[in-house]
């Protein structure tokens, strides 16, 4: 087993293979930026190494300056978590020519599976269905045939990463080129790698992930399903496991997909096979993420396995402590991840200091947190603070405790989509399962709507009131009422005492909104 492990990533993340590190007994060994100095994983870690400044490409992305920290502080193994260099095929052989273990799937196998075009040609190879569509590095001109032959709507992709970076949907010719050119520019800036695919769009499919473990010896097993169809700007918002559209029959079917692929392209470690499906419970192969994942939790709930400490005994040699025979899932877990972003300015990052913090917890609940009360979220990375899990028995448990924590859960000083998810858990569609890729676009709009439609009853209500008020009081006119109408936004055309009425109304709901 290994003395010491270096965790290549930071935030909460770092901070849940730190965990596991402690309770193997290994020791953990932090990377930090010039942003990250006072940064809770930095806080979590037995030793810590400085490897540059803020900007990602100079510390967190730059693979000599990991591997030199692992050199100096006597690691024997790197952990990459996910984002950075964990789907990184060059750096995992850059550690192994050093003689430190990558704790992921080996460089050839992260190759074949880990670019998306690939991927499919690999899955075609085994009779695994995907999604029509083109081979990577397509010019504008093969988009345009391609987008003709498959037939619009479709979606452009990154070829070379995920997380929603260079994904574009689109609808028509007209639009093709501007997608095509702004796909490469945001896949290069994300990934290094502009290169870019096309596939027909399958409109408002499930989007359904098989978690799988493989070891060295043989064994590759499935840990069932994450429902991950609530996504906004093609980023998972929230996640469960199981998921309320995937029966039995379907889930040993999509399982044993994610096994054979697995067993194809010599894959060891943790992964996860991501699949569309459509309405007819039809699965397409979308991609592999050749890594651990961020909704890793709610398998780990269901499954009652430590998918973490699984990975370093993998990469350790040992193997698979158990059997797919024994693998059971029990009870339904859920997952909100909150991010530090402004749900009233389009989620813009809402980076800056927690003055205040109050943890949900009580039973059933987990927090997996990269955040303090008095940290200063730093501008430069993924505004990703935490991620709230609730277990229970059943669904209808699980997300009655959820309610309950997100009630308890609150992060002062910045803003957060801590309130999203409460709109979630109170529609209709989301309560009784039906979910899709489209739906949490679909409950934004509609809050928006109600949002702007209260907001008018309210200052109807509100000038109707100061009307009644004015006509009661003699209709005397109020000689402050311009100054009035200056400070609440009335027209000052209006009477004055329905302006100072309207004035003092809002002064109110201020003070309320306060309290």
């Amino acid at each position: 087993m290994f003395k010491k492990i270096l965790v290549a990533n930071r935030g909460e993340i770092a901070v849940r293979v730190m965990r596991a590190c402690r309770e193997m007994e290994i020791a953990s060994v932090a990377v930090y930026s010039a942003a990250d100095r006072a940064a809770l994983h930095v806080l979590r870690a037995d030793e810590a190494c400085f490897i540059g400044p803020a900007n990602a490409s100079e510390s967190y992305l730059n693979s000599g300056r990991i591997l030199e920290a692992a050199r100096v502080c006597g690691a024997d193994a790197i952990h990459p978590g996910y984002g950075f260099l964990s789907e990184n095929a060059d750096f995992a052989e850059a550690c192994a020519d050093a003689g430190i273990k990558f704790i992921g799937p080996g460089a050839p196998a992260m190759r074949r599976m880990g670019f998306k075009t690939s991927a499919r040609q690999a899955m075609a190879k085994i009779g695994v269905p995907h999604v029509p569509g083109s081979s990577a590095n397509l010019t504008l001109d093969a988009a345009r045939s391609e987008a003709a032959r498959v037939g619009y709507p479709v979606m452009l992709k990154a070829a070379a990463g995920g997380g929603g970076k260079g994904m574009r949907r689109v609808d028509c010719e007209a639009d093709l080129e501007s997608a095509y050119r702004v796909a490469r520019s945001e896949a290069a800036r994300a990934f290094n790698n502009d290169e870019v695919y096309l596939e027909k769009l399958i409109v408002n499919p499930r989007h359904i992930e098989i978690q799988l473990l493989a070891d060295d010896h043989g064994h590759v097993v499935y840990l069932g399903e994450r429902e991950c169809s609530l996504q906004r700007r093609h980023q998972k918002v929230m996640e469960e496991s199981p998921s309320t559209f995937i029966d039995e029959p379907l889930r040993k079917r999509m399982g044993e997909m994610a096994v054979a692929a697995a067993r194809a392209t010599g894959y060891v470690n943790a992964g996860t096979i991501e699949f569309l499906v459509d309405a007819s419970r039809n699965p397409y192969f979308l991609e592999m993420n050749t890594r651990l994942q961020v909704e890793h939790p709610v398998t780990e709930l269901v499954t009652g396995l430590d998918l973490v400490q699984l990975q370093i005994r993998v990469a350790a040699g040992e193997a698979l402590p158990f059997n797919q025979e024994d693998v059971e899932l029990r009870g339904h877990a859920m997952e909100c991840r909150i991010y530090a972003e402004d749900p009233r300015n389009n989620y813009y990052p809402s980076p800056g200091v927690i003055t205040s913090l109050q943890n949900p917890g009580g039973p059933g609940i987990r927090e997996d947190s990269g955040i303090y009360e008095g940290w200063r979220v730093p501008v430069e990375y993924d505004p990703l603070l935490s991620k709230l899990i609730a277990y229970g028995e059943n669904r209808e448990v699980a997300m009655a405790r959820l309610r309950r924590a997100l009630d308890e859960y609150y992060v002062g000083g910045i803003k957060t989509n801590l309130a999203l998810f409460g709109q979630i858990l109170r529609n209709e569609e989301f309560i009784a399962g039906r979910m899709h890729t489209g739906l949490l676009d679909e409950i934004i709009a509609g809050d928006k709507k109600a949002s702007s439609g209260e907001q008018g009853i309210q200052e109807k209500l509100a000038a109707v009131a100061a009307a009644i008020l004015y006509h009661r009081q003699g209709g005397n006119p109020d000689a402050n009422g311009a100054r009035v109408a200056a400070m609440s936004g009335c027209s000052p055309s209006a009477p004055p005492e329905m302006q100072s009425e309207l004035s003092r109304w809002k002064a109110a709901a201020r003070q309320e909104g306060l309290r």
